[in-house]
Order: structure tokens, then sequence, then C-alpha cells
């Protein structure tokens, strides 16, 4: 599944041409209650602007918020990522930052 299947994340929109996605000049809201509770690792991609590939190297590493596992499957909770990107915290192996 790509972002632009994903009618919530949907990184194509304008953002300053109005609607769901205005959050005026140069800024991107996206409306979080459509976002299912729990997001597949497309959606987690989706919302970080990565690949689902990234999101399961990250969940490898321990550096993903809100992870839920199902065998080989896993889903992130909704709203712990939110709060992980809204206060900008950034998780790097051993503590270290570069």
């Amino acid at each position: 599944m790509t972002p632009a299947e994903l009618p919530h994340l949907d990184p194509g929109a304008d953002p300053v041409s109005g609607g769901p996605w205005d959050g005026g000049p140069g800024r991107v809201v996206c409306d979080v209650s459509t976002l299912p509770y729990l997001l597949t690792a497309a959606e987690a991609a989706a919302l970080l602007r990565t690949t689902p590939k990234a999101i399961y190297a990250r969940a490898e590493r321990g550096l993903l918020p809100g992870l839920v596992r199902d065998g080989r499957r896993i889903l992130v909770r909704r709203d712990e990522l939110l709060r992980y990107l809204s206060e900008g915290r950034a998780t790097s192996p051993e503590g270290h930052r570069r």
C-alpha cells in the first residue's frame, strides 16, 4: 500500500488549497480521527514519510513507539506514535545522538 492509497494520508494534497489538509500556508494537517487506532506498517510509514521497510527496521531495533507484534506482523498504536512525533523525541541505540 502506498501513501497515495491512504485517504487520510494523501501526500499529494495541496496544503494551500483549502479543505481538510489546509493548516495555513505551507502546513499540512491530517485529521487524526480518521486514522485507525492500530496503524499498519504502511500507514505508519506514510505518516512518517518513509517506507514500510524502514518501519520494520525501526521496530527490529526497538526504535518504534507503540509497537504491537502479531506474529510476523507489526502494528503501531496511533496515539503513541503521534505523541512521539509531537514531542519531537528521537531515540538512538545506546542513547547516543549524532
